[in-house]
């Protein structure tokens, strides 16, 4: 998990600049309508929603953004039916690739999708998704408290696992336990970064030098594409590697 949270790092770091910030907004948009037409409006009964919701604030979305995104997913303002799509591909050097999306034009998207891995000499259509599992993922900032104190209390509040990165403490829940985890180490006082339900790959595959800079290649246009909200792979890169794309 160490590099694919460093890839998140890079990620939000090139989202807070102005150029990219109109097409994030725009797809932490999309998140929160579809989150809040699945769950209903309210952040703290919708666990969904919420992860969306902090992850605008945490892109510096203005509130007003984020409140009329929520009146239209439960009905209360106008604009695109979005519905929501995953793509199973394989990246250069057998790295397994999962892309998931929200679309108001299905054929179009496709396309598109399948244009961007074949030009990154990747493939479209290959059956991964057994090959991830769904997990929650809180992290704190490793400056933020010390690594005992932050174990202890994430054990006793029933995570299942904790990693540390050269930034972060990783601690791993099982999906349904995010929002408890989350308010029983906020209650202890810790903030965490993020805390939502992901795609976690069930294991690895190792990719260096000019290969290692195709997948991000590939990942990275991914990203770029409006209609893309997540993408997930099961690379292990060097961090060196990751720092030089970041």
């Amino acid at each position: 998990m160490s590099g694919h949270s460093k890839w998140h790092n890079i990620k939000i770091k090139k989202s807070k600049t102005d150029q990219q910030r109109g097409k994030v907004f725009s797809k932490l948009a999309r998140e929160i309508i579809i989150a809040a037409k699945a769950g209903g409006g309210d952040p703290s009964g919708n666990m969904r929603l919420r992860a969306a919701v902090d992850r605008a604030r945490e892109a510096s979305m203005p509130n007003e953004n984020i409140q009329r995104a929520i009146q239209r997913g439960t009905g209360g303002g106008e604009g695109a039916n979005y519905e929501e799509v995953t793509y199973e591909g394989m990246a250069p050097g057998g790295v397994a690739v999962l892309v998931q999306a929200l679309t108001d034009n299905r054929n179009r998207t496709a396309s598109e999708i399948r244009n961007i891995f074949t030009k990154a000499e990747g493939s479209l259509g290959a059956s991964v998704g057994w090959l991830f599992e769904k997990k929650g993922v809180i992290t704190i900032r490793k400056a933020s408290a010390a690594e005992e104190d932050v174990l202890g209390k994430a054990i006793e509040a029933g995570a299942e696992d904790m990693k540390v990165t050269s930034d972060e403490y990783e601690i791993t829940v099982a999906p349904e336990e995010v929002a408890r985890v989350r308010q029983a180490l906020e209650a202890a006082g810790y903030r965490p970064t993020s805390a939502e339900v992901t795609l976690v790959p069930k294991s690895t595959v190792p990719v260096e030098g000019k290969e290692a800079q195709r997948v991000l290649r590939l990942l990275e246009a991914l990203e770029d594409h409006d209609d893309v909200q997540h993408v997930y792979a099961n690379f292990d890169i060097p961090d060196e590697v990751l720092e030089q794309v970041g």
